[in-house]
């Protein structure tokens, strides 16, 4: 990983920033160290933050389409460095290879929507007075904080800092401190397709972001992350008046029905537990099978946990790469230790495995019960607690019983109870017989303890708007 001594970025320049406190990061494939970073200091995030004020009226005023022209030069500026960007995903949080580029990819995907989208976005005309125009605009709401994750940190750092440019908004940015070089090279590569000022970037942990929510200059704040972040920024700000944007945890359940493949079933359920060590903000987090398939379903999750490829995320043929760090690892090792404790019966994994790094096993547990905290949790890591059911209805009801409500995943041949869970589930996606996938653009409004406000698609521009009525008369005295 090439070093970086620049971990600042305020009005068109680089700098080191004011403070001299440092963290390392580490290889979470080899716990050998990646580098030092730099923690921005409030004072910088004062400085990024004011020249976010200052460029606010001249990128306001840019007309659309070139601010959409901007956003279309990000994208070819990201495409050219996609090996390199999918590099540093995989250094700093283990994601193998193929899943890093996939990321980078939707990142490009999401500038380019927004950049044709942009140009669209508009108000409407209202019914007055013949003698009147009346009509409402949309407009950018100023500065943008964008507090991003390190599980996709590409995607959906493109996501919402695309959508917040391309409204004529300016930007302050902070990526994850577990990614700090995958987010450094992407305000690179954005801010050099931009006027001085329009993205700006700071480094840090929770108290860099603290300071960053909690900003008087601030008009939105846009969080993707855990649940507690999300209710300590969506307090912050509204000391400032702010408004926020939350992606926060899940607890994501998944229905497998009586009647389908319980070989399908199983492999859908490998995708959404391990895909990425299990940390997706919408990976599945609790299993309810129906007992007239639990023990064959069961018996191929297993078998699919126990022969997943595990190793470090640069080597192609790696199925299961590393959780993020130790810390992470000691989290979930904690949970599948609890839920053995109370009497969860482990099939696969729930050990730690010898050696240097984070690995953790694909960890498949029977026998779980709704008061263990492994059920009504978010883990974030490769497990998939499972718990038999009676009858679909008792799944459905189990599975909605939840402080979250991000996604959920329903496994039926059912096309009743298939209506009955999109109808029911109080989650902001329901997914009928695929656990991810999905058309381009999609948008949901998460729900309870996972957060609010859209995310994504067309949507997520009103939320970077605001709207303001215009009355014109034409008639002077």
């Amino acid at each position: 990983m090439r070093p970086r001594d620049r971990w600042m970025l305020a009005g068109g320049r680089w700098s080191q920033g004011t403070g001299e406190d440092v963290f390392t990061m580490t290889d979470p494939a080899t716990g050998e160290p990646l580098g030092v970073v730099a923690v921005s200091t409030p004072a910088d995030v004062d400085t990024a933050m004011a020249a976010a004020r200052d460029a606010a009226p001249g990128w306001a005023s840019t007309p659309a389409a070139e601010r959409g022209a901007a956003l279309h030069a990000a994208a070819r500026a990201v495409e050219g460095r996609l090996d390199e960007l999918a590099a540093l995903v995989t250094a700093e949080m283990g994601k193998p290879t193929g899943d890093a580029l996939g990321g980078v990819e939707a990142g490009m995907a999401a500038l380019r929507r927004y950049a044709e989208l942009g140009p669209l976005h508009g108000g409407r005309s209202l019914q007055g007075g013949w003698g009147a125009a009346d009509f409402t605009v949309r407009e950018p709401r100023g500065v943008v904080a964008v507090i991003t994750p390190w599980n996709d940190p590409v995607a959906i750092a493109c996501g919402l800092i695309g959508a917040a440019l391309v409204t004529g908004n300016t930007v302050v940015h902070k990526p994850s401190e577990r990614a700090p070089h995958t987010g450094a090279l992407l305000a690179e590569l954005l801010a050099g397709c931009l006027p001085g000022g329009v993205l700006n970037m700071v480094t840090g942990g929770g108290e860099t972001g603290e300071v960053l929510a909690g900003h008087p200059v601030a008009d939105v704040v846009a969080h993707v992350g855990s649940t507690a972040t999300g209710r300590r920024i969506a307090e912050l700000a509204l000391r400032t008046g702010a408004k926020t944007l939350l992606e926060n945890g899940g607890s994501d359940p998944l229905i497998v029905d009586a009647g389908v493949d319980p070989s399908w079933a199983a492999g859908q359920a490998a995708i959404g537990c391990f895909a990425n060590a299990g940390q997706i903000c919408t990976s599945v987090e609790r299993v309810y099978v129906h007992e007239a398939i639990a023990g064959a379903f069961l018996d191929a999750l297993a078998e699919r946990a126990r022969n997943l490829r595990m190793g470090p995320g640069a080597d192609v043929t790696t199925e299961l790469g590393p959780l993020v760090d130790e810390r992470h690892r000691t989290h979930v090792h904690q949970h599948v230790e609890k839920a053995i404790a109370d009497g969860a019966r482990p099939l696969a994994g729930a050990e730690i495995p010898a050696g240097p790094g984070s690995f953790y096993p694909a960890t498949v547990l029977a026998h779980c019960t709704d008061h263990m905290p492994i059920m009504t949790e978010e883990v974030f890591g490769p497990v998939a607690p499972v718990r038999t059911v009676a009858s679909f209805e008792q799944a459905l009801n189990a599975a909605r019983r939840s402080r979250y409500g991000l996604a959920a995943t329903v496994l039926t041949r059912d096309m009743a109870h298939a209506q009955a869970a999109w109808r029911t589930l109080d989650t902001g996606t329901v997914k009928i017989n695929a656990v991810f996938g999905g058309a381009p653009g999609g948008a949901a409004t998460p729900r309870r303890a996972s957060g609010h406000g859209f995310g994504y698609g067309p949507e997520l521009l009103d939320e970077m708007t605001a709207v303001k009525v215009v009355h014109v008369q034409s008639a002077v005295p």
